[in-house]
């Protein structure tokens, strides 16, 4: 199947729409706020009261489109050029940042379905870049009163029962796990994919239950290093090596034992790794020039835009993880989660 053979609707994400508000600062900044690099967490009401409007005061920020699952259905959405292949659930507040969020998804081909509250505004995340680095801090506002609700009306139920892929984050899982399970059984009865990211390390440590009870229906992980390594501790898999990790992921209990699940497992600058079928397959890196790295945030959703923009068109796995690896590349020589132009990738050179 080509992109033309696509049709509207053919994979729906679930996620936290977050306006990102980005800039550069020093590591002493971090500090002062207890962040850490290449980490992303959920902002603390006392610890990081004074972090946005700081930012904002005291940098020259950036407002970026951004929240994980929106990011990556606009990348697939870019790769696939068909407007609407992709669809996504969200809650944002009635405020000019859910305008901004709606535009820019639409403008990218994503068809929005955003649920709206009045009771907060739109969700934001902090994202601070330190020597390339990113650490990310958000404060989810209207994105935490996501409810089941919006996914049983009528019109949003017939586009989640149609939908032929699936795609939710880790994050999501702090606001709306009775969503998620929702889509997860439609996804089963339907014999359909369901692909989930790990999203960050805080995920698997403190939201051990709701994420244990999802992964029997999940076909596709996706995750980093540092989030398999605290996937792997918790889980008391007894083992640091990613590999080991990525296979011990792989063989976990299974609802749909007819499609054999797929973990990808990316590590920066390192190779990333593929378990499938009981096998290992690493596929390198070529490492950008330090002169053309912007900032790495929005690398991982972009990995899984180029991965699901070839997974939906019935790529083999390798295509699809080549075409992650060149998304991912792309995003971070610009700020944020970011594209222009025609993508470029090419199956058969990548």
């Amino acid at each position: 199947m080509g992109s033309e053979g696509l049709k509207e609707n053919t994979l729906v994400g679930m996620g936290n729409p977050l306006l990102d508000i980005s800039t550069v600062v020093e590591k002493d900044f971090l500090e002062k706020y207890g962040l850490k690099q290449n980490d992303a967490i959920l902002a603390d009401p006392v610890k990081h009261k004074d972090l946005y409007s700081e930012i904002t005061e005291k940098y020259q920020a950036q407002y970026i489109a951004g929240g994980s699952v929106q990011n990556t259905l606009r990348v697939c959405q870019w790769l696939v050029g068909k407007p609407n292949t992709t669809t996504f659930f969200g809650s944002v507040g009635e405020d000019n940042f859910a305008k901004i969020l709606y535009e820019k998804a639409v403008t990218d081909g994503v068809n929005v379905k955003y649920q709206y509250t009045d009771k907060e505004p739109t969700g934001t995340c902090a994202v601070l870049i330190t020597d390339h680095h990113r650490s990310l801090c958000a404060n989810l506002g209207a994105a935490n009163l996501f409810t089941i609700d919006h996914i049983k009306k009528a019109e949003n139920r017939k586009i989640l029962e149609n939908a032929l892929f699936y795609y939710i984050s880790g994050f999501f899982l702090t606001v709306s796990p009775p969503s998620i399970m929702e889509t997860a059984k439609i996804a089963l009865e339907r014999d359909r994919p369901l692909a989930f990211n790990l999203s960050a390390p805080f995920i698997s440590q403190f939201y051990k239950e709701p994420l244990m009870q999802v992964l029997p229906y999940v076909d596709v992980i996706f995750g980093n290093e540092l989030e398999a390594e605290t996937f792997s501790q918790v889980q008391d898999l007894g083992t640091t090596d990613m590999k080991e990790i990525a296979l011990k992921i792989c063989n976990l209990p299974k609802q749909n034992e007819k499609r054999a699940r797929v973990v990808i497992l990316t590590q920066g600058i390192h190779p990333v790794i593929m378990a499938y079928k009981d096998k290992i397959k690493e596929f390198p890196i070529k490492v950008l020039p330090e002169d053309k790295l912007v900032d790495t945030n929005g690398a991982g959703d972009a990995f899984a835009g180029g991965f699901l923009s070839q997974y939906i068109q019935d790529k083999d796995l390798d295509t699809c993880v080549r075409c992650g690896i060149w998304a991912a590349r792309e995003i971070i020589q610009r700020s944020g989660c970011s594209f222009d132009g025609k993508p470029t990738f090419d199956s058969c050179s990548e």
